[in-house]
C-alpha cells in the first residue's frame, strides 16, 4: 500500500504548486499513470512485472516536465527499430537506451496499427507509455536469453527509456494540436515509419 501511495503522489507532480493546477487537475493524472501500469503489465505477459511499472511510472510522472522540453532524434529512433526489430543482425551488446528507443518505435507501430485496441482509453497516452514499456519488457528479456545484453544494461533502465520516449513522442505529437492523441500520433508515426 505504501509503494502505491508513494507512486500516486509521485504521479501527481507533487514537485509543483498544486494552485498550478485547475480543479482536479492532477487527479486525472493519477488515474492515466495507473491506467500506464495495468497497459504494461497486460502487454508485457511473463515478461511483465506490475511493481516494476508502477515503481517507473512513478519516477516518470516526476520527470514529465523536463521530458516535455527535450528533443527526440528521429534518425536514431528508427535506425534502433530497424536493429531490433526488423532483422538486421547487428544488436550484440544491446544496450538500454538503444532497445527503450526501438520498443518505444515498436509501441507507436502497433499503436497507430490499432494493436492496442481502439477504444478511447487504450489510445490515451497512458496506453501508449504502457505499451512502450511493455514491449522493453519483452525486448530485454529476449535480448538478455540470447545473451545479447551489454553487461551495464539493465531491464528497469531499459523500460524506463521506453517509457521516457514514448512521452516524449505523445507530448511532441499533441504540441498545439487539438487532436485526439491517437490521431496526432498517428501522424508523428507517418514521420518515423
Amino acid at each position: 500500500m505504501d509503494k502505491l501511495q508513494g507512486f500516486i503522489s509521485a504521479a501527481s507532480g507533487n514537485a509543483t504548486h498544486g494552485g498550478a493546477y485547475p480543479a482536479g487537475g492532477p487527479r486525472a493524472d493519477d488515474d492515466d499513470w495507473r491506467g500506464a501500469a495495468q497497459h504494461a503489465s497486460q502487454h508485457a505477459g511473463d515478461s511483465g512485472d506490475a511493481d516494476l511499472f508502477s515503481n517507473l511510472l512513478g519516477a516518470l510522472g516526476q520527470k514529465k516536465q523536463h521530458l516535455a522540453n527535450e528533443d527526440i532524434d528521429e534518425d536514431e529512433a528508427v535506425r534502433t527499430h530497424k536493429k531490433y526489430f526488423d532483422g538486421d543482425d547487428d544488436d550484440n551488446d544491446a544496450d538500454d537506451r538503444s532497445m527503450g528507443s526501438a520498443a518505444a518505435m515498436q509501441a507507436l507501430k502497433k499503436f497507430t496499427n490499432g494493436e492496442s485496441g481502439n477504444t478511447a482509453e487504450t489510445s490515451s497516452q497512458s496506453a501508449f507509455v504502457g505499451l512502450a514499456m511493455a514491449e522493453a519488457s519483452k525486448l530485454f528479456d529476449k535480448k538478455a536469453s540470447q545473451g545479447k545484453v551489454s553487461n551495464d544494461s539493465s531491464k528497469e533502465s531499459a523500460v524506463m527509456q521506453a517509457g521516457e520516449m514514448a512521452l516524449k513522442m505523445y507530448m511532441k505529437s499533441q504540441g498545439g494540436s487539438q487532436g485526439s492523441g491517437a490521431s496526432s500520433l498517428l501522424g508523428l508515426a507517418s514521420k518515423f515509419m
